[in-house]
């Protein structure tokens, strides 16, 4: 082995072990840079949707839930029912995805119609959530199964 060849590889491990990425994959020059970039995080950025499917026999809800993924339990951050609720749209206020499902949300549609829904659930297998909804206040008053749906 040459002298040449051994200073190429040792060049070589050097780059290696000096490569930093940022949470996106770019090449950065400094471990700074690559981690800098995490205390500037806005809640949009850590925030992922799912689309639920509350149903109760003849009544069938679709959703589309905004939640921090880096939160145990999920926040949901927003969202909306989108269909099969009266006063439909309805904005997604608040509430969590974990053991258990809370959303709240208040009608953004016309029509008369309540004004706010709580809906709330137990997980079960297969990943389902079965529990209660109710209108302005209660969440008690009818009963569901709300499936992830893609």
């Amino acid at each position: 082995m040459t002298t040449q060849s051994r200073k190429s590889s040792s060049q070589e491990k050097q780059r290696r072990e000096h490569r930093y990425l940022n949470p996106q994959g770019a090449e950065v020059k400094t471990r700074d840079e690559a981690f800098a970039t995490l205390q500037d995080v806005s809640a949009e950025a850590v925030a992922v949707t799912a689309k639920l499917q509350l149903n109760n026999g003849a009544t069938t809800f679709e959703m589309e839930i905004r939640f921090n993924p880096n939160t145990s339990p999920f926040v949901v951050t927003g969202g909306r029912i989108t269909a099969g609720i009266c006063g439909a749209p309805w904005d997604i206020t608040g509430g969590s995805i974990g053991n258990q499902l809370r959303l709240d949300a208040k009608r953004a549609g016309q029509g008369s119609c309540a004004n706010t829904i709580t809906i709330v659930g137990q997980y079960q297998n297969p990943p389902s959530y079965r529990g209660t909804y109710g209108f302005d206040g209660s969440s008690s008053s009818f009963n569901h199964t709300t499936l992830y749906n893609g």
